[in-house]
């Protein structure tokens, strides 16, 4: 997939804004990594945390509002949006209402995408889950990042319904890295997306959801595809 020409200029600066996965943050361990091989390039890593204002009330839509937000208050410049699992879908969607705007995202990577959240949710959570959720109104989900169970309201659940990344028209380029061993993400759906996307390029690889095994791979190909020349080793050392 060719890189376009105002990726590879020197008089703009590109901002790389990362969009972490549910139950994750600003520090995970993929977003350390892509800070520091930005930092080489000397980009900064964007990386705003998507719990706020409290991970109880998190919904797709206040956090695909965030984004906006966000890449409005970003100097002139390029904007790639890289998002990991429910992430990726925030990026997606983001990335489709922003095209309208004068703030449009060149691009996008996505990895281990849970696209189908909006659309699936019952395959995500499972229906005796989803109904005890919707009778409480409330359920505990694990907070990797704190390592502690927190409590997400039901509102979640609906909003979520309301974002079908099929319905949505998405032209910029998008590469996506996905597990074949993901138990959390389906590989075949995420095949039959990108099948259908002259724009999106797929990058199957042997890991699991996490993809911490395919890291150094996974920086490689990104890293091409922005059109970022790797540092000298003066520039490295």
């Amino acid at each position: 997939m060719p890189v376009p020409p105002r990726l590879r200029g020197e008089t703009l600066t590109l901002h790389v804004c990362y969009l972490h996965g549910f139950g994750s943050s600003p520090q995970s361990s993929k977003a350390q990594v892509l800070a520091e091989r930005l930092a080489a390039h000397g980009l900064r890593l964007h990386c705003p945390d998507l719990n706020e204002p409290d991970f109880s009330t998190i919904t797709v839509s206040r956090m695909v509002g965030q984004v906006e937000r966000d890449l409005r208050e970003l100097p002139p410049g390029p904007a790639v949006l890289v998002g990991s699992s429910l992430g990726a879908l925030v990026a997606w969607h983001a990335a489709a209402r922003a095209a309208a705007t004068a703030r449009p995202v060149d691009r996008l990577v996505l990895l281990a995408p849970a696209l189908d959240f909006g659309t699936n949710r019952l395959r995500h959570f499972g229906e005796p889950g989803v109904e005890a959720w919707r009778r409480e109104g409330w359920r505990d989900f694990m907070h990797y990042a704190t390592a502690q169970p927190r409590r997400v309201w039901f509102e979640l659940y609906e909003d979520a319904g309301r974002f079908d990344s099929d319905a949505v028209e998405v032209s910029q380029p998008t590469l996506i890295f996905q597990g074949r061993h993901d138990t959390v993400v389906d590989p075949a759906m995420v095949q039959r997306f990108a099948a259908g996307r002259p724009n999106v390029t797929l990058r199957m690889l042997d890991d699991d959801h996490q993809l911490h095994a395919s890291l150094d791979t996974i920086w490689r190909d990104t890293e091409a595809f922005l059109g970022l020349a790797p540092p000298t080793r003066a520039e490295s050392g």
